[in-house]
């Protein structure tokens, strides 16, 4: 699984960070037991499961960058359009809610 290393305030303090995901209500629930399947410690919330089934895309993004989630997507129509328009509306920090 993909780990970030984040250093403390001590030098020779070290603490991995797991990445964030989030599933799209359109992502391959086949996929999701296969990572959950291989690490069982991840970190992955599918939409549907935290209110936002049938939500549309901009939701969605917002959602997933508020809680600095990599959302996951099988989308490559809709999705991609509003994520490039997320892109395009501002600097990273301003994605935050």
């Amino acid at each position: 699984m993909y780990q970030r290393q984040v250093t403390c305030a001590s030098p020779n303090q070290l603490i991995i960070e797991m990445l964030k995901l989030a599933a799209d209500e359109d992502f391959n629930n086949r996929i999701i037991r296969g990572l959950a399947l291989r690490s069982p410690d991840i970190d992955l919330k599918r939409v549907q499961d935290c209110g936002l089934l049938g939500a549309d895309d901009p939701s969605v993004l917002e959602w997933a960058a508020g809680e600095g989630r990599v959302l996951l997507t099988h989308d490559v129509t809709t999705m991609k359009k509003h994520a490039f328009a997320r892109i395009a509306s501002g600097p990273f920090d301003a994605w935050r809610v």
